[in-house]
């Protein structure tokens, strides 16, 4: 039986790819596109993680989310197209919410292409 590890308790992973980069052109070698576009400007996750909380911050009409991301924290940023995302985990289940709804708006200049709880796969011996 397969079990999962836990990685980073209470982390939350949006998987991101660049506007531009997917569907009609060639695919990359992995599966981060934003890594291989020769438009990207390079950006730290940190800008990417602020650029992703000052967009949703504009729903002030729903206060649940941006209560919500007034409390989420940057826990990292993996191969340019993974942004970790760290908090409690009732507002990380209002971030899954507004992701559900459509209302989880990306970062400028890169879709959402899924996300979900950052675990790896693994054993127990």
């Amino acid at each position: 039986m397969e079990k999962f590890l836990q990685v980073a308790p209470h982390s939350l992973a949006l998987v991101l790819s660049q506007v531009g980069t997917e569907d009609n052109e060639d695919p990359p070698s992995t599966p981060c596109t934003a890594v291989h576009s020769v438009k990207l400007q390079h950006r730290t996750g940190y800008e990417v993680f602020a650029n992703f909380k000052a967009v949703n911050m504009q729903h002030f009409w729903n206060k649940a989310l941006t209560h919500a991301l007034s409390e989420i924290f940057f826990l990292g940023w993996i191969d340019e197209c993974v942004l970790l995302i760290q908090g409690k985990e009732v507002h990380l289940q209002v971030l899954r919410n507004g992701w559900t709804r459509r209302t989880l708006k990306p970062p400028q200049g890169f879709n959402i292409k899924c996300i979900g709880g950052f675990v790896v796969s693994g054993s127990m011996h």
